[in-house]
């Protein structure tokens, strides 16, 4: 997400911080180069007029020119209005009773899904919420609605087969509430290809009976300055209070995104950047700006892994991994656990300066069918030889081979690979003390991980920087099959 945005800024940001003076020239050459970045990303052309004009008139602030480093403080006000551009603060739901939320959108933009994260999301934050299949259009639209509920174990209402009323619908499920344990209601509506009378008229009356505390527009974030078209006519039909931007895990540009608070004036309430249905949650402005500015998301990060990683599994690998007891069986479960993880280059992407070195991880490093693979090759292995890997040798490797399905070659580099990080992660050097600082880091944690707030002091772009380096030299090797 935002990675265009982010690879056309890198160079600018990094000029500017090298120079020990900063002149009208200066600034103006950079932003001209800030101001094509963003229409190139797909920012809207007056958003990006007045984001720069901002910009320019804080950049030419005398505390600025009379800075010991000018260049950062051009960085940081640039950062600071990305945020604010994003929204600022993280805006939140309206869940006062009666608390009824209504999903609205175009076809495609993934509104019964959305539907579903979110019922998920409030759950798991202690809330009670209720399901209610109300797109009576699409074909399959409830039945969706309602394996996705079973899948999260909540509560849906499904009309009647052959019902074609919306609002009858609607009045039908709130009757059935009544008999559920609930606090809150979601209702998944119909959506079109396009914004035409008929969907409009339907979702007033809707509205209109519900009067709900929340009206989220689903839009899809690939579709660039058209989401930011349809939300504006939304608007004006339903008066929405919050955008819910799907797909962002697919969107290099982020256009939509940046220009969406500005021209439509309603905030990005929450962001969905996968398939799977806990990958959603709350859209915050600071985090975003951070990222776009390949500073990553230190804080995301440990709330992604925290909710995704067994803790006392991974304290148990990490410590057998700096004992030099650390066999496949261990390696098995930490692939397993980043599969948990969602797609790795989306994890990756929140470590700070992620974006400056991806470029020297080779491209089958991010590859998910490469984990398959490694995992078929493990599984292939008999349960002594994945607790002692010296007796691989080179006639149960072609046995291996054999097994998984995969060349000879791929598994030789794997065990190699495998014997090179082992050693390098119970060593003496910098990545075998960083990992004894997280293992000790993890087992005083009480129930979550480690403290990451030292991090993000002064030595981030150092230490941070270097270690994630390592880490990514690491993988590249493990991963590569040359």
């Amino acid at each position: 997400m935002f990675s265009f945005l982010a690879d056309k800024l890198d160079n600018t940001f990094r000029r500017l911080r090298g120079l020990g003076k900063i002149s009208e020239k200066n600034i103006a050459d950079a932003l001209k180069e800030i101001r094509l970045a963003l229409l190139e990303a797909d920012v809207e052309y007056g958003v990006a007029r007045e984001f720069i004009a901002r910009v320019k008139e804080k950049a030419m602030g005398t505390e600025v020119i009379r800075s010991i480093k000018p260049g950062e403080q051009i960085v940081k006000i640039f950062r600071d209005e990305i945020a604010a551009l994003l929204g600022g603060g993280v805006a939140p739901l309206d869940l006062t009773d009666p608390a009824r939320i209504l999903i609205v959108g175009l076809n495609g933009a993934g509104k019964t899904t959305t539907s579903a994260k979110l019922a998920l999301r409030l759950k798991q934050e202690g809330r009670r919420p209720l399901l209610a299949a109300c797109d009576l259009a699409r074909p399959a639209a409830v039945d969706q609605l309602a394996a996705l509920a079973k899948q999260i174990d909540v509560p849906v209402y499904t009309p009647s087969p052959g019902e074609k009323d919306v609002v009858c619908a609607a009045r039908e499920a709130l009757e059935w509430s009544k008999t559920q344990n609930g606090t809150l209601m979601i209702f998944d509506t119909a959506g079109r290809q396009e914004v035409d009378s008929s969907l409009i008229a339907e979702l007033k009356r809707l509205k209109d009976f519900l009067q709900p505390r929340e009206s989220l527009l689903v839009v899809d974030a690939a579709t660039g300055q058209q989401a930011v078209q349809v939300a504006r006519a939304f608007d004006e039909a339903v008066s929405i209070t919050g955008i819910v931007m799907t797909k962002l895990d697919g969107d290099a540009r982020g256009g939509a995104a940046l220009s969406m608070r500005s021209v439509i004036g309603k905030p990005v309430k929450f962001a969905g950047e996968g398939e799977k249905l806990d990958q959603f949650g709350p859209f915050v402005p600071d985090r975003m700006a951070d990222r776009i500015l390949g500073m990553g998301d230190i804080v995301g990060l440990v709330e992604h892994a925290a909710a995704r990683i067994d803790q006392e599994q991974a304290v148990k690998s990490a410590s057998r991994m700096i004992s030099g007891q650390f066999n496949f069986n261990d390696f098995l479960d930490q692939m397993r656990m980043m599969q948990n993880l969602g797609p790795l280059e989306g994890v990756l992407g929140l470590i700070p300066g992620f974006n400056k070195i991806k470029r020297q991880i080779p491209s089958s490093a991010l590859d998910g069918k490469r984990i398959t693979h490694m995992e078929a090759i493990i599984l292939s292995m008999t349960a002594k030889e994945r607790v002692n890997p010296l007796l691989l040798n080179p006639s149960r490797r072609r046995r291996i081979a054999s097994g998984s399905g995969r060349p000879l070659v791929e598994v030789n580099k794997l065990i190699k690979n495998f014997h090179e990080m082992k050693k390098m992660m119970s060593g003496k050097g910098k990545m075998g003390a960083m990992m004894k600082q997280m293992a000790g880091g993890m087992k005083g944690a009480e129930g979550g991980l480690p403290d990451m707030s030292a991090l993000m002091g002064s030595g981030i772009r150092s230490t941070a920087m270097r270690g994630a380096l390592k880490g990514a030299n690491a993988l590249g090797k493990l991963f590569k099959n040359k």
